[in-house]
């Protein structure tokens, strides 16, 4: 069975940094397709970045530059290192793989 779970969420202020965690079981990560989406209220669920089993990334436009998703191999774990955030980035956050998705860490950016 699949899952992924996601960790370090939190509250910051903008221009601030958070590094978002995914790790995975029952799957490994080197092997698959991994990515990172947010929701915020009221809307749509949106990619923010993705990892392929070559580390080739992709980003979302408004946060190239700012964002970086890493993979740790002996960790199973996708991380999502978030800078200069800006109170638009406020959402929750998931993680998925091969359709699984995890239960989701808020992020809120806001003084």
């Amino acid at each position: 069975q699949v899952q992924v779970v996601e960790s370090g969420g939190g509250l910051v202020q903008p221009g601030g940094s958070l590094r978002l965690s995914c790790v995975g079981s029952g799957i490994s990560f080197r092997n698959n397709v991994v990515g990172w989406y947010r929701q915020a209220p009221g809307k749509q669920r949106e990619q923010v970045a993705l990892i392929t089993s070559g580390r080739i990334t992709t980003y979302a436009d408004s946060v190239k530059g700012r964002f970086a998703i890493s993979r740790d191999n002996a960790k199973n774990t996708v991380y999502l290192q978030m800078n200069r955030l800006k109170p638009e980035a406020t959402a929750v956050y998931y993680c998925t793989v091969r359709e699984s998705w995890g239960q989701g860490t808020q992020v809120t950016v806001s003084s």
